[in-house]
């Protein structure tokens, strides 16, 4: 890993944003020639058809393809990404792997940019572990970082919203008509190249792409080392074993079986090793 991510390492303000929203917008996390390439692959799979035909419950037109990070070289390349890798060991420490990926694309509809027709689908990520967790509120255990392909500067482009705040509450209430969003509810309204880096537990919403243009975005969630996949997380075998060490880390290895994942050793975490040279209160346990 180049030290020169460091750079990049989550700052106290941006700590500070995270732990009070929920969220953070990270503005030109890609630069223009890697989105531009990521979107080169998007529109590749589009035209060989090789998207999802599940789509998202809810959402017309809008495709959500889970493991699609072996898709290609260039998504692989994205797992410990400079500007995105260290503000998420700087939120969940060092002991993390990559447990899911999925690739969203909204095409345009016919359909009418209505924020106050009926409540859009409000959830929270991690399916049964919100209910099966006992706390209140439940544990964070992971983030997932968004990359946002094309322009969603503007409301009614298949916009991400966010409940800011809303990642210490277990529940929030829905208006009871149906009809609406939820008090203090909001579009993440970013340009192409922003990252946005979530809580898990954020409540939050796909909407419809009522705009002319394709909407493209990633998500990589990454985890707790003790966390089971979401999804089989297949990685073409010479990209796994051409990988450093700790980018090995990032896709699930585990030199020491699933008792280093919970109680690992140097082997098991080379993030914690290289930490301890480049950023030695990152690294402290």
């Amino acid at each position: 890993m180049d030290p020169s991510c460091l750079q990049y390492r989550l700052t106290q303000d941006e700590r500070e944003i995270f732990e009070r929203d929920g969220y953070l917008i990270i503005e030109g996390a890609l630069d223009l020639d890697t989105n531009n390439a990521l979107v080169e692959v998007v529109d590749r799979l589009t035209g060989e058809d090789k998207l999802s035909a599940r789509g998202d419950v809810g959402i017309a037109q809008r495709t959500n393809t889970l493991n699609f990070m072996g898709m290609d070289p260039k998504f692989v390349d994205m797992v410990d990404y400079p500007t995105t890798l260290p503000k998420v060991w700087g939120v969940l420490g060092w002991n993390i792997s990559l447990y899911h990926s999925h690739m969203a694309v909204s095409f345009p509809t016919d359909s009418t940019y209505n924020p106050d027709g009926p409540t859009f689908r409000w959830h929270q990520d991690s399916g049964r572990l919100n209910r099966e967790m006992e706390t209140d509120p439940a544990p964070r255990l992971s983030v997932k970082v968004a990359y946002f392909l094309t322009d969603v500067s503007e409301a009614g482009r298949g916009n991400f919203w966010v409940l800011p705040g809303s990642h210490l509450k277990k529940h929030v209430d829905m208006p009871a008509s149906g009809m609406g969003q939820p008090e203090g509810a909001t579009p993440v309204m970013v340009a192409p190249g922003t990252a946005v880096i979530f809580d898990r537990r954020i409540w939050h919403t796909a909407t419809p792409n009522c705009s002319s243009i394709t909407r493209k975005v990633l998500f990589y969630g990454y985890g707790y080392r003790w966390i089971r996949t979401r999804d089989e997380m297949t990685i073409p075998e010479d990209l796994y074993e051409a990988a450093d060490p700790i980018r090995k880390q990032i896709f699930g290895h585990a030199p020491n079986g699933e008792f280093g994942r919970s109680s690992p050793t140097d082997e098991d975490v080379p993030l914690r090793v290289w930490l301890r040279d480049h950023d030695p209160t990152a690294a402290v346990d």
